[in-house]
């Protein structure tokens, strides 16, 4: 201490309001652009060899299912519905490393987790 004044616990300039909020900007944009990315990027879940895949962009969104012609008699879905649940759980989990890995160096910082429960920044409830 000098002169009687505390010292100033943000730095000698101190609290600089303005470079805080330019930095969040920043992150805000990064984010963003990290969310679009992923939005725009598709992973794929396949299972029984191929018999069924299914795509979903990278944000969890369903897009697209493939299932192999003459794999699966019509009067029998049940193991059809099976397969393409157990497509989509593969892609969807595909989907949440991909967002942890481009959202995760976003929110490492905020305490988001793009895997909770409550969904990250963008992502569905359970995403």
């Amino acid at each position: 201490m000098t002169s009687g004044t505390p010292d100033n616990p943000f730095g000698a300039g101190g609290f600089d309001m303005n470079a805080l909020l330019e930095q969040a900007q920043q992150m805000q944009q990064q984010m963003m652009s990290a969310q679009q990315e992923l939005a725009d990027t598709t992973v794929d879940g396949t299972v029984g060899d191929g018999l069924v895949s299914v795509t979903v962009n990278g944000t969890g969104e369903l897009v697209g299912v493939q299932i192999r012609r003459g794999s699966f008699d019509p009067d029998e879905t049940e193991d059809l519905e099976d397969l393409i649940v157990a497509a989509y759980r593969d892609a969807a989990a595909r989907a949440q490393e991909l967002a942890a890995e481009k959202l995760g160096p976003l929110t490492g910082g905020l305490g988001g987790d793009p895997g909770a429960a409550g969904g990250g920044p963008g992502l569905p409830l359970g995403f």
